[in-house]
């Protein structure tokens, strides 16, 4: 049986913490939701903020939402090279000793100490498609991209199990780019 996945390209954004959001738009400012996102629960906002490291800055990068208990700002490498800051390849919510920066919104900026990641590429999937395709939490596994002149595998691909997930591989826009990734496109799992 072929393991198929549909892989997705996420580009830069940040997850913003309840403090991190009072201090960038006002005490009690609300998300406003702009469109959902493939992951259940998850969106993207109308609300944008500039990211600021020391050689430069994304003036405009989105929010996705809901509110996290920590902010998180995720990079591609090219991304972080070109503005000045640090982004080790991290899982999603392993901040701890990544990057810094500053986020600066409407009513307000803050410095975030640490926070910034380029996301290891990695597969959501609920326990049923991990049982199917006998994947296991934190597993780790290689991705046959089929794409059209840019054929590539992508190793050490981590593996998230969790009844909240949608099976979707996410990579980010550098590795997009490499396979020449377009909307829908699916991968292999060897």
């Amino acid at each position: 049986m072929k393991k198929e996945v549909l892989v997705e390209t996420s580009a830069r954004h940040v997850h913003v913490s309840r403090e991190a959001l009072d201090i960038l738009f006002g005490e009690g400012y609300e998300l406003t939701k702009k469109k959902d996102l493939s992951q259940p629960g998850q969106f993207s906002c109308e609300e944008r903020v500039a990211v600021v490291g020391a050689k430069s800055q994304f003036p405009a990068v989105s929010i996705l939402g809901p509110i996290r208990p920590a902010t998180q700002v995720e990079l591609s490498l090219t991304d972080a090279r070109s503005i000045g800051v640090d982004a080790p390849v991290r899982e999603s919510g392993d901040i701890e000793g990544s990057g810094k920066c500053k986020l600066v919104g409407p009513k307000g900026e803050i410095e975030i100490d640490c926070g910034v990641i380029a996301a290891k590429r990695h597969i959501h999937a609920t326990p049923e498609d991990a049982e199917k395709y006998g994947l296991e939490d934190k597993q780790i596994v290689s991705v046959k991209i089929d794409s059209n002149g840019r054929k590539l595998v992508f190793d050490d691909v981590v593996v998230r199990v969790s009844p909240k997930f949608a099976f979707a591989m996410h990579i980010d826009t550098d590795e997009s780019n490499a396979a020449g990734a377009v909307p829908g496109m699916m991968g292999e799992i060897l």
